[in-house]
């Protein structure tokens, strides 16, 4: 068993990335971040000025903001002045009202709202928001993390400066990762102390059962449960995975106004990782205690990747979030630590290089992707079938897989990114009024 000191602070490490998000988590870190510059004003703003970096844009300008019936990011900056509190975290926007939105629609037809691209930041993540009335003005920097606060500045005073770079006394604490330890934690811990994973179950689970019964993004939940799809892919295990995933998607992607688990700053990532997992072991009689162990080791996988990939990559999350939900199936499939590895390796053989377009109702379709590949990696897995280090860019050392997985998706993959932020800005998008 893992020594106790070194337990509680893997146990920080997942409290801290595994919270709840009302929408998607770039947007409404960009709410947050003029929320508090906001509070710093103290009063309502009659300009706002927002530069972020290029994978923030990327992952806001398409995505259902939640209660709103809009996309984009003006509706989430003026309902981050007006309704937004800083101390709701990644829910900023869950005092949201009919009104607040009539009131927000008003303020950006105003031309209060300034958006651009922050060029001269090296950070994957960086959002800075400047409030002006009456003369004051309040900056506040959020980076790294979507709700690390790095600088804060009100009239010229600084009241807060820290480089994004540097990493507080709590994050130096954590112990590093690799996958013979996240297993072992997933199954050694005593069960009591990671019960709290539970609550992305009930989430998630409920995100998903709301979207069964409204109309957000594409529907795709909705439609693997329809009768066509049913004779197509009948009442299975993994038909009810697929749209359970995809419809939580759906709903947090279309605009609900409803929380999901994330994971490492991603409610994609934190579905993806949660409900493949929990299907699974419902529909095969899995007890609470495997189900708990199994989704401790899906998002504990996921944190570790994420450690070196990073917060925004060029590769899409659900790559990783599936690769989590991929090592818990197996072991709910009685697979042990040889039978996780064989999966994390089946799955970076298959979907590694898949593109982050930005967050939008689609990414539903790609968690579905995703999640089929989980469910074969660990099928193959548990028959003690993987694909072998004379194969691509598979190594005999599962960690050596998942640096390589990680080098190509945070370094290798800087221009594909960039060809995707100029093909996506340079579009003609019908409904840039932020109407759905």
């Amino acid at each position: 068993m893992i020594p106790k000191l070194q337990r509680n602070r893997i146990i920080s490490l997942i409290k801290r990335e595994v919270v709840p998000a009302i929408g998607c988590t770039e947007p409404v870190a960009v709410a947050l971040c003029v929320a508090k510059a906001t509070e710093l004003l103290g009063c309502r703003p009659e300009r706002i000025d927002v530069a972020l970096s290029a994978n923030v844009l990327k992952n806001a300008m398409g995505v259902g903001i939640p209660g709103t019936g809009m996309v984009g990011l003006p509706i989430a900056i003026v309902l981050g002045a007006t309704i937004g509190k800083s101390e709701y975290g990644l829910e900023v926007l869950k005092a949201c009202t009919p009104e607040a939105v009539e009131e927000g629609k008003r303020m950006i037809a105003s031309g209060m709202v300034h958006i651009s691209l922050k060029n001269e930041t090296n950070e994957m993540l960086y959002i800075e928001a400047v409030c002006r009335a009456h003369g004051s003005e309040t900056t506040a920097v959020i980076a790294r993390s979507h709700t690390e606060f790095v600088r804060l500045v009100k009239d010229g005073q600084i009241l807060l400066n820290r480089k994004s770079a540097e990493m507080s006394d709590s994050e130096e604490e954590y112990p590093e990762l690799n996958l013979r330890r996240v297993f072992d934690f997933a199954m050694t811990t005593p069960v009591d102390e990671i019960a709290f994973i539970l609550e992305s179950m009930r989430l998630n689970k409920a995100a998903a059962e709301a979207s069964f019964h409204g109309e957000y993004g594409h529907c795709l939940g909705k439609v693997l449960r329809g009768a066509k799809e049913t004779r197509i892919m009948g009442k299975s295990v993994f038909s009810r995975i697929l749209s359970y995933t995809s419809a939580a998607c759906d709903a947090r992607m279309g605009g609900a106004l409803v929380p999901v688990m994330s994971n490492s700053g991603s409610g994609n990532q934190g579905i993806a990782a949660t409900l493949p997992v929990v299907i699974y072991a419902e529909e095969n009689g899995k007890g609470e205690e495997a189900l708990i162990r199994a989704l401790i080791l899906s998002h504990l996988t996921v944190i570790y990747i994420k450690q070196s990939l990073g917060r925004l990559s060029a590769l899409c999350g659900c790559v990783v979030a599936a690769t989590g939900s991929s090592c818990g199936i197996t072991l709910l499939m009685g697979g042990g630590y040889e039978e996780t590895v064989y999966a994390v390796k089946n799955m970076i053989a298959n979907l590694t290089g898949m593109i982050c377009d930005g967050a939008k109702p689609s990414c539903a379709l790609k968690l579905t992707s995703g999640v089929s590949t989980a469910l074969l990696s660990a099928m193959l897995a548990m028959e003690h079938r993987c694909v072998s280090s004379v194969e691509g860019i598979i190594d005999d050392d599962v960690d050596q897989c998942i640096r390589n997985l990680t080098a190509i998706g945070s370094r290798g993959m800087c221009e594909t990114d960039r060809m995707v932020l100029d093909i996506m800005t340079r579009k003609s998008v019908p409904g840039e009024d932020g109407t759905m």
